[in-house]
């Protein structure tokens, strides 16, 4: 939705009482899209409010996007309030906290699979015949560069993330000829409630210029810069990408794990 043809269009963004999904939902809105909101927290409302404070058109629904009553409701408020859907951004996800597998219960796996990985599944079964009705258009997911490879999350938080990647490859099989796009993106390291504690200790310590420098660009991610990929997913100008995984870190993903490496400038 970073071209024209965001104009006139309907968006369901996940996710979106802060971070990434905020991000979205002002970068949405500012393409002419309007918005539903959904998030278990509260503080969707107060998205919904900035995005019309900025001329644009939203609502807010609190709600778990790992229930598929909530999931339902998001898109036929869509089609109720505005008309339709054209793309559902399934944003929301929780980490469940750094517990390794000696401590992590069925329970912390059953609810980090829940909202990491059935919320998005039910974002493409609810979302896609919305879409379809429409001519087409895209559901966007947000999954990690953990669920690329070991060492970016907690091994639930990983595991959940990498079905997240496998989800949009089947999805965008089993919906060819649809219209309906689907693919995910892969964001590395960016200041969000889920990384809140690391920069905060960061700050604290007076490190936080180190935050991000492990990859090539030397810093961590703005929630949006994620947001106007997402954007761009969803839009026409994204029309001959389906099935993808776009990984959004800086370059984390490119590379086999190193020892820093001195400024280029040192190296001559």
């Amino acid at each position: 939705m970073t071209d024209t043809n965001g104009m006139g269009r309907v968006a369901v963004i996940t996710g979106a009482a802060s971070g990434i999904g905020r991000a979205a939902a002002l970068v949405f809105a500012a393409s002419g899209a309007r918005v539903v909101l959904g998030d278990v927290a509260d503080g969707v409302e107060a998205t919904a409010a900035a995005v019309r404070d900025a001329g644009g058109e939203a609502m807010a629904i609190v709600g778990d996007a790992g229930r598929e009553e909530h999931v339902a409701a998001l898109v036929a408020a869509a089609q109720e309030r505005f008309g339709g859907l054209d793309s559902f951004f399934a944003n929301a996800g929780i980490t469940g906290g750094p517990v390794g597998f000696a401590n992590a219960t069925a329970e912390l796996w059953l609810e980090v699979l829940r909202v990491n990985l059935v919320g998005p599944a039910l974002a493409v079964k609810h979302a896609a015949p919305a879409i379809t009705a429409r001519g087409g258009g895209a559901i966007v997911c947000t999954a990690s560069v953990a669920g690329l490879r070991a060492g970016a999350g907690p091994a639930a938080y990983s595991a959940s993330k990498a079905g997240v990647v496998n989800l949009v490859k089947c999805a965008a099989l089993e919906l060819a000829g649809t219209g309906v796009r689907v693919n995910a993106i892969c964001p590395g390291l960016v200041e969000t409630g889920m990384t809140k504690a690391a920069y905060d200790w960061a700050r604290a310590a007076g490190k936080l210029d180190q935050m991000g420098t492990t990859n090539p660009t030397r810093r961590g991610g703005r929630p949006e810069e994620i947001a106007e990929l997402a954007a761009f997913l969803a839009s026409d100008a994204a029309g001959f990408i389906n099935g993808q995984a776009i990984a959004a870190d800086g370059g984390f993903s490119a590379m086999h794990p190193m020892a820093p490496r001195p400024p280029a400038a040192a190296r001559q």
